[in-house]
């Protein structure tokens, strides 16, 4: 039965929608907000993502910008906007769909449908040197061997991965966990993560080969 975390602010469509969707056959979590959605979509695996624009905490593409951070999982933007320029930004923060309010209910369930079937096909693995991320799974290995990651450690090594030998700054990366947090990054918090990181996946942390630094500027994952 395919899980969907519902992430909408407004109380009487989430019932509505949540119990239609149950009768429909699917698994749906209702979040009230940016914040509760980031949490509950870092708890548990889901198959689609139903999503506001507009959320008291936030909006929703900041949170679509740190879901497609860390999985390739179907988003569908919910919204009553007509705005072609919203549109437009929910395609380019990586929504798969967009549906405006008031929406008919046989068209979600065709679009939810049509999402989970361009879907179906598992996303390809991403390697470097002796390390592999499945995003489906969310599962890193490092010589075969599982390596357990917190949220935000899965995410930069999902970015990095992503952009093999590319610079990645340190605003970038720090922008990025700030999205995903919600809560402010400073340099420091940025050292400590990068560290953890690399205590993980390197052979020596002490003088990594995977997550190189480029001195002044930020990091880059090597190939090898």
């Amino acid at each position: 039965m395919p899980a969907i975390l519902l992430i909408e602010d407004d109380p009487a469509l989430a019932r509505s929608l949540v119990s239609y969707l149950n009768a429909s056959g699917y698994t749906v979590l209702h979040a009230e907000g940016q914040t509760d959605g980031l949490r509950t979509f870092s708890q548990q695996r889901f198959d689609c993502v139903l999503l506001d624009v507009s959320l008291r905490d936030g909006n929703g593409f900041a949170v679509c910008t740190a879901i497609r951070a860390q999985s390739q999982v179907p988003v569908i933007f919910l919204t009553a906007s007509a705005d072609e320029a919203a549109t437009v930004a929910g395609f380019e923060v990586g929504a798969d769909d967009y549906i405006g309010k008031p929406f008919r209910p046989l068209e979600l369930l065709a679009r939810i449908k049509n999402a989970l079937r361009k879907h179906s096909a598992a996303p390809r693995l991403l390697t470097c040197q002796n390390l592999r991320l499945d995003p489906a799974r969310g599962i890193v290995t490092k010589n075969g061997q599982e390596v357990f990651l917190s949220a935000l450690e899965y995410r930069l090594l999902l970015l990095f991965l992503s952009n093999p030998e590319q610079l990645l700054t340190r605003e970038r990366l720090a922008d990025e966990l700030w999205t995903f947090s919600g809560e402010f990054v400073g340099d420091n918090t940025l050292n400590v993560y990068i560290k953890r990181l690399r205590d993980k996946i390197e052979d020596d942390p002490q003088h990594p080969q995977i997550l190189k630094t480029v001195r002044g500027l930020g990091y880059k994952a090597v190939q090898g």
